[in-house]
């Protein structure tokens, strides 16, 4: 079975096998821009767009003094509320950020002379190092993962060279890339839940896995915290931080930072009140977001209630408005040029009783206007379980959100949102959830609680200036 620790092996023994024939073919270990593009590595067309360009002055006397590595969409966000806080706290620091994951579009935002992107950086076929199925691994490899991890490893393995300390945010993969450098560093532990086990049946072979171990990290995961250049361990919970704790790893719990980066309130909502209201969230994968888009507005097509309905759709930065449409036109939804709700949308469609109003980027403005989530998204549905609004979800055929991803997230978040089998059982949900204000209560509830309150990433920088930077 190919579970995270069997593809990190695969990674790791590539790694190692290709360092030791280039320690061999030359007398140091040091490859500049030129080393990387020579003919020891034979790294093809890919060297020419994927590598940012802000990494060529690599002998700039310029001391880039801290490097952030994380590994997904929700770790870039959380990185980049992490370096906005630092580069206010600390004005003499430089900051580097390698994303593992995509292009880390999200990190374009911060426009200052002390910041810049580095690595090879490109989109995988799965959406990430997929670790739900072993097609959306196989695309991942054939896609070149391992080549551009393997020039991302090398690039971290400078920092040491440099007095860099590093901060890495996500999972197995930055504490890998984290503790390979010699650099001190801090870890933020993000996907990974001890909820995910010891919430709910546990008759899963992965539960029983967990309950063995006493944690939801794997042995040489927390073999690589137990380092003495790792000086600060955050992990997303406290249930998670304890078990640690149990095994004399000194993790702490902060609170969690994902709650940081939406709105709790929107005087804009009265504009809408008068309406039933839902948030649709496809993700910000493609193409599996234009499936989950369909799949939802399937669905939709059949709900009828006795008021009309505004069903919130926010679009990440990386969708294509045009295709987006196309579906809308697709289920008869026609696009409104008279109509404004006045929530900053982009645009407005209707069919019959329901009204679609669109807007990329406007998730952290639009998530607290909602009753009910259709949700197939990692961290946007964490996000509106810790608002107090519940959700349901309808796997599809992933790379990422699959019915086991799904089943693990809605025990993650203590069933705060709910996994549906099919269509007819999501529109009978639906329908109780906003007619029912108690049975939504009681689910919302408890996703409050799993997600706690916004405020962490402000611990979680003076922790980092503390125990890493001081």
């Amino acid at each position: 079975m190919y579970n995270r620790f069997s593809k990190l092996t695969v990674l790791e023994r590539f790694t190692v096998k290709v360092v030791n024939k280039l320690k061999k073919a030359a007398p140091r270990f040091e490859l500049g821009i030129k080393d990387l593009q020579s003919s020891a590595l034979p790294l093809g067309h890919a060297a020419k767009k994927d590598f940012n360009e802000s990494f060529n002055d690599l002998n700039s006397k310029v001391t880039h003094s801290l490097l952030f590595i994380s590994n997904g969409h929700g770790e870039d966000v959380i990185a980049l509320e992490i370096i906005q806080r630092l580069l206010k706290k600390i004005k003499n620091k430089n900051i580097e950020v390698l994303p593992l994951v995509g292009n880390g579009d999200v990190f374009n935002s911060i426009q200052t002379k002390n910041f810049r992107k580095i690595g090879f950086l490109k989109e995988l076929p799965s959406g990430g190092f997929s670790n739900q199925s072993l097609k959306g691994f196989l695309l991942d490899l054939f896609a070149g993962f391992l080549i551009d991890n393997l020039r991302n490893f090398l690039i971290v393995k400078q920092k040491s060279k440099h007095n860099c300390k590093i901060i890495a945010v996500g999972d197995s993969l930055p504490l890998f890339f984290a503790w390979s450098s010699e650099c001190e560093f801090t870890f933020i532990g993000t996907p990974k839940s001890d909820h995910t086990w010891s919430s709910g049946p546990g008759w899963a072979f992965s539960d029983f896995y967990h309950k063995l171990k006493g944690s939801e990290w794997d042995p040489w995961e927390m073999f690589l915290m137990t380092s003495p250049r790792c000086k600060n361990l955050i992990m997303r919970d406290k249930i998670t931080a304890n078990n640690l704790n149990r095994k004399n790893i000194n993790a702490k719990y902060l609170g969690n930072p994902m709650m940081d980066f939406v709105n709790e309130k929107n005087d804009k909502i009265s504009n809408i009140i008068s309406f039933k209201r839902i948030i649709l969230l496809v993700g910000s994968r493609y193409p599996e977001a234009l499936k989950n888009l369909d799949n939802f507005l399937n669905c939709l097509q059949d709900f009828h209630l006795s008021r009309e309905l505004v069903i919130l759709l926010p679009l990440s930065i990386n969708a294509n408005v045009i295709q987006i449409q196309s579906y809308l036109n697709k289920y008869g939804f026609i696009k409104q040029s008279k109509v404004k709700f006045l929530i900053d949308e982009d645009s407005v469609w209707k069919k019959k009783d329901q009204y679609i109003v669109i807007g990329k980027g406007k998730f952290n403005l639009w998530a607290n206007m909602a009753e009910v989530g259709l949700s197939n998204a990692g961290t946007a549905t964490e996000q509106i379980a810790g608002l107090g609004i519940p959700s349901l979800s309808l796997p599809g055929s992933g790379p990422q959100f699959t019915k086991s991803f799904a089943k693990r997230q809605s025990r993650l978040l203590g069933g705060s949102v709910l996994v549906c089998k099919n269509k007819n059982i999501l529109l009978k949900r639906l329908s109780l959830l906003l007619k029912e204000k108690v049975d939504s209560l009681e689910q919302a509830k408890i996703g409050k609680e799993r997600m706690g309150e916004s405020g962490a990433s402000k611990k979680i920088v003076d922790s980092i200036n503390l125990y890493l930077l001081s």
